[in-house]
């Protein structure tokens, strides 16, 4: 998978999160992802991840683990083809499991 073609799927997970996530929400997540916004994107990534990490403490989990790497992967492009060849696996599981309920 290319750069290119992965970045344009990364960018399609994001749209997606940002449409299921409450408004506000999604709007910071929008605005995190501008291009002027890098420290503030390594900041919440790195809490993100570090939450994610301690996902065994009450309202942290590990939720937080991905979406830190999916956030920091703007930044990093080796990060986006294994980030969404997970995601795409995580999506037909996803499907799949859906039919068995």
């Amino acid at each position: 998978m290319s750069n290119a073609a992965a970045k344009a799927e990364l960018d399609r997970y994001f749209e997606w999160i940002e449409q299921h996530l409450p408004d506000w929400l999604g709007r910071f997540l929008h605005w995190l992802r501008q291009p002027p916004m890098l420290i503030a994107r390594v900041f919440v990534c790195t809490l993100l991840i570090v939450g994610g990490l301690l996902s065994f403490l009450p309202i942290l989990g590990f939720w937080m683990l991905p979406l830190g790497l999916m956030i920091i992967a703007q930044d990093l492009p080796f990060l986006q083809p294994p980030l969404v060849r997970v995601f795409q696996w995580i999506e037909r599981r996803w499907g799949t499991w859906r039919k068995r309920s």
